[in-house]
């Protein structure tokens, strides 16, 4: 188990860093857009990103 979770901890890594790679100007512009969103909305983004990983999990699981 802990080797599936250092690997999809790898793979996250690995996905989150090539956007900035690839294009720093627009994962810079996609920040600020962040940044200026209201705490609910920000909520709601990780809520909906919770529920798809389950969603995902379960699927595959």
């Amino acid at each position: 188990m802990w080797t599936t979770l250092g690997l999809a901890f790898a793979l996250m890594l690995v996905l989150e860093g090539l956007l900035p790679l690839v294009a720093p100007a627009s994962w810079r512009e996609m920040f600020r857009r962040v940044s200026e969103l209201k705490d609910g909305q920000i909520r709601f983004f990780g809520l909906a990103s919770v529920a798809v990983g389950l969603t995902l999990i379960a699927l595959f699981a």
